[in-house]
């Protein structure tokens, strides 16, 4: 029998390891306690759940107001570039999958960043054709065309039901006011201070005017940050890709030697995709079509994985991490050569997640061997010719759901603010192939499909997916992580599918992770020595290096209930719920 999900304080949770939690969370009495992390509710009723407690709560207000899940989304979107700096943003980008309920249907709106249109191929290599990776992560070059603002508000005016002044409006009011610094707010910055300290404005912005660090307790007020959401609030999106807010962020190029100009902000469109999906075990699996690589690769997954009996081997033992590890293995050499903006490149979506490919792959896993990465090449298909990310889902009282994914790339992004504007400018150009073959930030090895172009959207691994069971949504979730985000979602889903986890367990257990390239797989704590043993035995690279993988912001929709849970690898995160 499916388990309950009982609420627990974050100081609590802080204090557990992932498997402990779940455990822990399974023999408590079911309580209501806004202040959580897991959250159990009425069903038809409204929950947010965020990587931050402001925007969370800003997001649950639109609905009490009788806003839809998409009018909270797009408020909690643009609460967060106030309250969540790191990743919340309004100089980024990313993708919203959303679950209509009266037309039963889901649709996927897209608003990665683009290269700028004078980018060239060879933009982040030197004199020797080596990398240079000052100039792709922490330059003016290293910033795309944004696309947050224009996602949102794409999502607002076709599936909202609230104007947008009246979304914006908390998010306003918190840039203006101001808010209290906690403690994860204060850690996220000092993490980051060095190189934030490199750029004056950004210096400005996220340290006293004597240069000092905010601490917890402080008030910290974004009066720029404020304007820049009120040009939006007055105009829509024009007030951010033309006007004063496109002004002063090509005044910042042109004094940076950047390259996104007028024309750029002025010609970018988010756009409204078909999502990918697939069916695992009886379940329905919607979730991000490229340029993520992330909704392709989990189907391919799923499908391979189908095939074994998973639930028999036990979760987290050897041989499940085994076959994990290499499904992982062989998704990520095709994500290398196949995968990139289908505007441009012919993706081979269908062949690719289809159930005859996966049995043709399944065939390659040896479960008494690790194949060698060296071993490994991109699967046989007939073409037709991001570290710092934050997710949050939705859900509200009609059965609407929002599961949204953007970025800035790096923890701050590119750590280069614009004069006048309280924002920061992302460093997603570092996501393109600089050099065909090459690894970019996260590790992945990427090819002459994702080369830069102008006008171009860099492949992605953000992943915001939900899972329909007979028909309705059951589960909705997504993670920041760049390169492992990826297989974050995977095994979230596995753990509810497969091992009948509620949303809690689901969200903390121990996970894994490989990605092809390095030939080395991650094991989070709580994978026992002697499992390791059987890894190493079985000729895997294991790396235990204390690390986090991912962090979950999930809803599950069962039995009459909403069900929130953030992942409690970080601090600060939220379910907001009535």
């Amino acid at each position: 029998m499916r388990h309950r999900l009982l609420a627990c304080c974050c100081a609590l949770l802080i204090t557990l390891s992932p498997a402990t939690l779940a455990r822990e969370t399974a023999q408590q009495a079911p309580i209501i306690d806004y202040g959580s992390r897991f959250l159990p509710q009425v069903a038809r009723q409204a929950m947010v759940v965020g990587p931050e407690r402001l925007a969370a709560e800003i997001g649950l207000d639109i609905l009490r107001e009788g806003g839809n899940a998409v009018d909270a989304a797009v408020a909690t979107g643009f609460a967060l570039a106030v309250s969540y700096p790191r990743a919340g943003n309004l100089g980024g980008g990313g993708f919203m999958l959303i679950h209509l309920d009266e037309e039963d249907r889901q649709t996927f709106i897209d608003y990665r960043e683009t290269a700028p249109a004078a980018a060239t191929r060879d933009l982040f290599l030197d004199e020797q054709g080596e990398i240079d990776r000052q100039r792709s992560y922490f330059s003016h070059l290293s910033s795309g065309v944004p696309g947050t603002v224009a996602g949102l508000i794409l999502a607002q005016e076709r599936y909202g039901t609230l104007p947008l002044p009246r979304v914006l409006a908390p998010a306003i009011a918190l840039a203006e006011e101001g808010l209290e610094v906690s403690w994860a707010l204060q850690f996220e910055i000092a993490a980051r201070a060095e190189q934030l300290r490199k750029n004056p404005e950004a210096a400005r912005l996220f340290f006293k005017p004597d240069g000092s660090a905010y601490r917890m307790g402080d008030h910290w007020r974004q009066p720029e940050l404020a304007w820049t959401l009120r040009q939006i609030a007055e105009r829509g999106r024009e007030g951010f890709y033309q006007g004063p807010v496109a002004e002063r962020i090509v005044a910042e190029m042109e004094r940076g030697g950047g390259l996104i100009s007028e024309q750029d902000l002025a010609d970018y469109r988010a756009l409204e995709r078909e999502p990918v999906r697939g069916s695992f075990q009886g379940f329905e699996v919607v979730s991000a079509p490229p340029p993520s690589s992330g909704g392709v690769h989990i189907l391919q997954m799923l499908n391979l994985l189908e095939g074994f009996d998973l639930k028999g081997m036990g979760h987290n033992s050897a041989a499940y991490i085994h076959h994990l590890a290499e499904a992982m293995k062989l998704a990520y050499a095709d994500r290398s050569q196949f995968l990139a903006d289908p505007d441009f490149v012919e993706v081979p979506v269908a062949q690719l997640t289809s159930k005859s490919y996966a049995e043709r792959q399944r065939a390659l896993v040896d479960p008494g061997r690790a194949t060698p990465s060296s071993e490994i090449a991109p699967g046989r298909v007939l073409v037709q010719e991001s570290h710092d990310t934050t997710h949050y889902s939705v859900a509200d009282r009609w059965g609407n759901v929002v599961t949204n994914t953007y970025t800035l790339n790096f923890s701050f992004g590119s750590h280069i603010a614009v004069p006048g504007t309280g924002m920061l400018l992302n460093n997603e150009m570092a996501d393109f192939a600089a050099r065909p073959g090459s690894s970019n930030a996260f590790g992945l090895v990427e090819h002459e499909a994702n080369r830069i172009e102008g006008g171009k959207r860099p492949l992605s691994s953000m992943s915001p997916t939900l899972v329909l069971r007979d028909g309705e949504p059951w589960l909705a979730t997504g993670s920041p992580g760049g390169s492992v985000i990826i297989t974050t979602v995977l095994q979230t889903l596995l753990n509810a599918m497969v091992f009948d986890m509620n949303v809690a367990a689901a969200a903390t257990e121990s996970r894994v992770h490989h990605q092809w390239l390095p030939d080395r797989l991650i094991l989070e704590s709580g994978i026992s020595p002697d499992t390791r043993r059987l890894l190493e035995s079985l000729g895997h690279n294991v790396d235990t290096t204390p690390r986090t993988l991912g962090r979950t912001q999930s809803i599950m929709l069962e039995g009459g209930y909403l069900y929130g849970a953030t992942d409690p690898r970080r601090l600060g995160g939220h379910v907001a719920g009535e």
